[in-house]
């Protein structure tokens, strides 16, 4: 069987070009990881855009669920209405 040499000049060149690149691909791994992050956030945000929108719609359009609304999150009541508070 044939013996490999592995001569010095090799081992040099090997470091000189793992010195170069491995800079390069470190930052390359960084970024593809910071992209994946913001393309997941992007797809969250995309998806609470569309909820707000409809919740946009729905009370532009209905007015028994502004009423609905309005009678949860800010108390409103009718007149003649005594409003009743639970606490949880």
């Amino acid at each position: 069987m044939a013996k490999i040499r592995i001569k010095p000049a090799h081992i040099v060149i090997a470091a000189i070009i793992g010195a170069i690149f491995l800079p390069g691909y470190i930052k390359f791994m960084q970024l593809k990881i910071r992209n994946m992050r913001l393309e997941s956030e992007i797809t969250r945000l995309e998806k609470e855009n569309l909820k707000l929108y409809k919740e946009k719609k729905r009370l532009e359009e209905d007015i028994n669920y502004v009423e609905k609304v309005a009678r949860e999150s800010m108390g409103v009541t009718k007149k003649g209405e005594i409003p009743i508070r639970i606490e949880k």
